[in-house]
């Protein structure tokens, strides 16, 4: 008898030839892989006889829906027409970001869909897509980074130091932040998120268990980043108690690292087996919400984001006890990510790829670029936006096409006009990558107010 379980091994059980039953397989030898196929075979005895003990259940919960209610595997036309849309900023947005979403609105599960100023292609859902499902969550509608996230902390510290301690500030984002896939602190913190069920429960996220360790307080390649600041503070009314004025503030930008990129890829390519689509959108393959595997990808979803906003905790808290101050505020937000929200009446998944929430009196921040000001903002509760704003100014210029159209020496001059120092970063992060955030925050005044900004002086990016 070879150790490896088969279909036919199932079969002979009893079980019966579906799609659910070879999904299962995929998983039970993935994560059984070292014991024996006997006493993999006692089990699965046992879940034929007794399947509604075993929904849920992290190995044979795929295996016992498959025998109680089969999530049915078939081709999904696209409708003929679009659910209703709105387009933010629609002259900066190129076309591709475009159609895109029109493809998108034509799911069978899509509700209503909303475009931000900042767009631009992406896979899946373009980059600041925003669309609202019926009982479905599409992990490329989500994003790879799992809860990319902003975060900004305020000082009570004189700007003034920005300049009178430079060196030293330029020291704590050189030698106490980390990024790219190689960065991990020598120190390592625990943090109580790792006694989260799901790391127990969840085979897949047992795995990511160390990396996820490891990786706490460090931030992604590409356009992650932390930095410090002004903010100037230009509403006396505002929620977080500051008089108008100026501070020197922190700001970061990263998501979930390897634990988000892992759980992305895995369930795509369980909602890609289940669910299938024409060519031009199979990247928008969704999981059914009353499915295992649905319910399994938003518990990992959310301990993704929860992952995301410690890192961030994490590189913060670092910061600041080597500057030897407490924040007086903190502004933060997700902007790769899906809720359950109320649209139109009834609850559905509302996924922000690339796109800020933006409830009524909900609190942001929109980056610009490394010499360009970020805002920080008042959501309006905007329904026709699905109370959605733009994740930053967004990309005008394709990483390709940075390297091919600029140099170090222009991106140098860029940073000399506006005072500011760069460690890190890469040609395909110029500045002038970036779309003028000017225009973008201009063409979504009916979705945000602007409380402040804050103006980059010290950046740190991946080498």
């Amino acid at each position: 008898m070879g150790n490896k379980l088969k279909g036919k091994d199932l079969i002979k059980l009893g079980f019966p030839k579906n799609n659910s039953i070879n999904i299962a397989l995929g998983q039970i030898n993935r994560y059984r892989k070292r014991e024996k196929k006997e006493r993999i075979l006692e089990e699965a005895k046992e879940v034929l006889q007794h399947p509604e003990k075993f929904q849920g259940n992290a190995i044979w919960g795929k295996v016992a829906e498959g025998l109680v209610k089969p999530v049915e595997v078939k081709m999904h036309q696209l409708r003929n027409t679009r659910v209703p849309f709105s387009i933010y900023g629609e002259n900066e947005i190129d076309e591709q970001a475009k159609f895109q979403l029109y493809d998108a609105l034509k799911l069978p599960i899509a509700v209503q869909g909303s475009l931000m100023p900042d767009a631009h292609y992406g896979y899946g859902l373009p980059i600041g897509g925003v669309l609202a499902t019926e009982n479905a969550v599409i992990p490329y509608g989500v994003g790879v980074d799992i809860g990319c996230r902003m975060c900004l902390t305020i000082y009570p510290i004189p700007v003034s130091f920005l300049k009178g301690k430079q060196h030293q500030y330029e020291n704590i984002l050189k030698n106490h932040t980390k990024f790219g896939m190689r960065e991990t602190h020598d120190k390592k913190q625990d943090h109580e998120i790792f006694y989260r069920d799901e790391f127990t429960d969840i085979p897949l996220i047992k795995r990511l268990k160390d990396k996820a360790y490891k990786q706490l307080g460090t931030s992604g390649g590409g356009n992650h980043f932390v930095e410090f600041g002004t903010v100037s503070i230009t509403e006396d009314n505002n929620e977080f108690g500051l008089k108008i004025g100026e501070y020197i503030g922190v700001l970061s930008h990263s998501g979930s690292r390897g634990l988000g990129a892992n759980i992305a890829k895995h369930y795509t390519y369980l909602a890609t087996k289940q669910c299938h689509l024409p060519k031009n959108v199979q990247h928008l393959a969704w999981l059914d919400m009353n499915s295992h595997d649905g319910q399994e990808y938003w518990l990992a979803m959310n301990l993704a984001g929860d992952y995301a906003k410690a890192c961030h905790d994490n590189i913060h808290d670092r910061i600041a006890k080597l500057i030897g101050a407490k924040p007086i505020a903190k502004i933060e937000n997700h902007h790769n990510f899906a809720w359950k929200e109320t649209v139109n009446g009834n609850e559905c998944i509302v996924h922000r790829k690339g796109a800020t929430p933006a409830k009524k009196d909900e609190l942001g921040i929109i980056p610009g670029s490394m010499t360009a000001p970020g805002f920080i903002v008042r959501g309006l509760g905007n329904t026709a936006s699905l109370q959605s704003a733009s994740h930053g100014a967004g990309r005008k210029h394709s990483r390709k096409k940075c390297k091919e159209k600029f140099t170090k020496s222009d991106i140098k001059h860029q940073l000399k006009m506006n005072d500011v120092t760069l460690i890190g970063g890469g040609i395909d992060e110029a500045p002038m990558a970036y779309k003028d955030i000017k225009k973008v925050m201009a063409n979504q005044q009916e979705l945000v107010e602007v409380l402040g900004t804050f103006t980059p002086k010290i950046v740190r990016m991946d080498k």
